[in-house]
């Protein structure tokens, strides 16, 4: 009997597909059992060549080679996980294995993953593919019975492909047509350059806006209530301080009636289940995670604890045929202090309206929801914990009964004029109770209305209050990953076809590479954190001017995600997509090489280079702050600090490593300076100065006195009996 290979993407996810189906026997990097062989990637273990493959002139960068536009792209295969790669394709490739299901990821880039391993191997035999939104036992179970037939997934590849190979191509070429042309590294790209945009095109707002001061007429009662004067448009706001004075002066002079009271009973609905973007974003604005830290703590949840569904996902809905999985759901994440609000949804019939269930809605993947998997929180880190009750309290929310409330709504005349107020009285907490630590939206503050009838006088005294109108505000990591997902919202642009675009791609970048790609701007210093607001270095600002236009525009990007889109549906092909990729290449090419704009280095140190002599650049990173030459043809490097893991012994801060050879030295900025040799003789010392558990047992043995003592006698006899 021929067996079947199974590619899983990840060596956890392989295991427990392992352990389900019976694949006990273990090997190099694969278990087996009778039907199946399990065998996992490391991620990518397959890539696209680098230019030096095609021709060796590309080794060094230059000008006059690019654009760089090979006919077809070569595939390699990683040189870190080449090991792993062997022992996948020794596995597909035996003689007994008649074929294979791919079990990598569910999207786009999962698919590409398993196909390129296969691609590579060139191994030519059937393909089926395990397509499920959990890594439970119960999905994983049912995935296997009801595999997909392997074309049904090839647009998805072949879409895959288009979306890597066009990258290379722009990516590659406007990267060294940049940096060979202003001798400084340069980074340039289809998806980050336009999000870089959206910062600069913020700040310029922001920096152009000029604060209005505005005044707003009150009229208040003894008893603190207050209404607040509105003009026939429904504004409050006044520009004109005269205007205002004049507005108090008579209003004061007549008597206030309460002109109309109405009383409407409203429902308010449970925010919409979580997608990824949304899930970051309320992570990042709460907890102050990054897009790319949640997106890991989800993993996490996801392959590890196996309490979530699959976390790249752009749906909010659920589809019909998981219906029938929600009380399970529901039960096992609703314990501790959740137990009450599922509870209640148990004893209910389940809610799953529209607002949850819409198969028209649902993309590759349904809203990141728990699994059937019951939670043991002490299993789970501070930070898991904290992104499972968001997904939990989103889950459990949406299937609660809507918050209710009563609106009273008072309108006061004086002297013509119209007056307003509106306070709310809670008549069911709902889904809300779920949420009672988090503040009440401002629409729905609670506030006490006094008992008023129509046509009864109102005693005010009136008040006027100032005010300044406010710039828009900032990006945090989280609104500016929502300004990817829609820039319009963001960009206040009038441009009805950008806005035709942007609603129908779903805005740029993926839900799955968003917080990858604000990772590398924030790693290439093209933008920095200030508090939890994001600003543009200089040379981020600089890259927009020096990068050609259209690359920094989110509509080219938008255009490109909707033909990937086409090419997934099998609408577009994916070589007609390259050929224009190839087309714009050129162009952006010519126009960095055509340009006369300068790059300023405001990294610029007092320091001569110890190769050519030249000032040095200081240029820092994740591992530390170093000084290179800035010649890139040059490639003179000095340390300066290095981040380590070592501690300072008076204040217990980490530690920096600074300078070369034997002069290296611990900084701490509390202000203890130790030279490298001394604190390595200061560890040694500490290290034969602790006592080992061995040691310790063996002088335990050595003390008689401690064996036959009246506890160890106790002990003794409750032992005989």
């Amino acid at each position: 009997m021929s067996k079947t290979v199974v590619l899983a993407e990840k060596p956890s996810v392989g295991r427990d597909i392992a352990r389900v189906l019976g694949c006990n026997k273990k090997g190099n990097g694969y278990q087996e059992g009778k039907q199946y062989i399990v065998t996992w990637a490391l991620g990518h273990l397959v890539t696209l060549a680098d230019p030096e493959t095609y021709d060796p002139k590309y080794k060094t960068w230059n000008m006059e080679d690019l654009p760089m536009l090979p006919e077809h792209l070569k595939l390699v295969v990683m040189k870190k996980t080449g090991k792993q790669f062997q022992a996948v394709k020794q596995q597909m490739s035996r003689q007994d294995v008649g074929d294979i299901v791919i079990a990598t990821d569910a999207g786009r880039e999962g698919e590409l993953v398993a196909r390129w391993i296969i691609e590579k191997a060139r191994v030519k035999k059937p393909v089926q593919r395990l397509w499920i939104s959990s890594v439970t036992d119960k999905a994983i179970k049912d995935g296997f019975r009801n595999l997909k037939p392997g074309n049904q997934y090839w647009n998805l590849y072949q879409s895959a492909v288009a979306r890597s190979e066009a990258d290379w191509y722009v990516g590659l070429n406007a990267t060294r047509a940049l940096t060979t042309k202003h001798n400084a590294s340069l980074s340039s790209g289809r998806v980050q350059t336009p999000t870089l945009e959206m910062i600069a095109m913020r700040e310029q707002e922001i920096n152009q806006f000029k604060p209005k001061t505005y005044y707003q007429l009150q009229g208040k009662t003894k008893g603190g209530f207050a209404v607040t004067w509105k003009d026939k448009k429904n504004q409050s706001r006044i520009f004109s301080k005269e205007a205002a004075d004049k507005l108090k002066a008579k209003v004061s002079k007549e008597k206030a009636f309460i002109q109309h009271v109405d009383k409407k009973h409203k429902k308010k609905h449970a925010p919409t289940l979580y997608d990824l973007t949304d899930l970051q974003r309320d992570a990042n604005r709460i907890y102050q995670f990054s897009g790319k830290q949640t997106l890991s703590v989800l993993q996490k949840l996801y392959e590890q604890h196996k309490l979530v569904t699959y976390p790249r996902t752009d749906s909010r809905h659920l589809s019909t045929d998981m219906v029938s999985t929600l009380k399970e759901r529901v039960r096992a994440c609703g314990v501790d202090e959740y137990a009450k609000a599922a509870n209640k949804i148990l004893k209910d019939d389940l809610r799953t309206g529209k607002a949850i269930v819409d198969n028209s809605k649902v993309t590759d993947h349904h809203a990141i929801i728990p699994t059937e998997e019951t939670v043991d929180y002490s299993a789970l880190s501070n930070q898991e914990r904290k992104i499972y009750q968001l997904i939990v309290q989103r889950f459990l929310g949406a299937l609660s009964k809507p918050y209710e409330y009563e609106q009273t709504s008072i309108t006061v005349e004086a002297a013509g004029e119209i007056f307003e107020a509106k306070g709310n009285r809670v008549v069911a907490l709902g889904w809300k109770e779920i949420y009672q630590h988090q503040a009440d939206d401002e629409e729905e503050i609670r506030s006490n209305v006094p008992q008023v009838t129509k046509g009864e006088e109102m005693a005010l005294s009136f008040t006027i209050k100032e005010g300044q109108t406010t710039p828009p505000e900032r990006f945090t990591e989280g609104s500016l990953l929502q300004a990817m997902e829609n820039p319009t919202k963001y960009m206040e642009t009038k441009k009805q076809e950008l806005v035709k675009t942007m609603k129908q791609t779903g805005g740029i970048g993926t839900v799955a590479t968003r917080a990858d790609i604000i990772e590398k701007l924030f790693n290439n210093q093209y933008m920095e954190l200030k508090g939890k607001y994001i600003y543009l270095t200089s040379t981020g600002r600089q890259l927009l001017e020096l990068a050609p236009e259209k690359l920094r525009s989110p509509i080219l990007t938008a255009e490109w995600e909707q033909k990937l889109a086409q090419i997934a549906e099998g609408k577009l092909k994916k070589d007609v997509f390259l050929k224009e990729i190839k087309t714009y290449t050129k162009q952006a090419v010519q126009e960095i090489k055509a340009s006369e704009e300068k790059f300023k280095h405001d990294n610029m140190t007092g320091t001569k280079c110890p190769k050519c002599g030249k000032l040095m650049l200081e240029v820092k990173n994740k591992h530390g702050k170093r000084l290179v030459c800035q010649d890139r043809s040059c490639g003179g490097k000095k340390n300066i600090a290095k981040y380590t893991n070592a501690r300072c012994p008076n204040c217990h801060k980490r530690l920096e490593l600074r300078g070369e050879g034997e002069g290296q030295m611990f900084t701490c900025s509390c202000g203890h300076r130790e030279k490298l040799s001394t604190f390595q003789a200061r560890k040694e010392k500490e290290k034969n100065q602790k006592v080992s558990k061995k040691d310790v047992n063996k002088y335990m043995k050595k003390q008689d006195d401690f064996k036959n003592n009246a506890l160890a006698d106790a002990l003794a006899k409750l032992k005989d009996k």
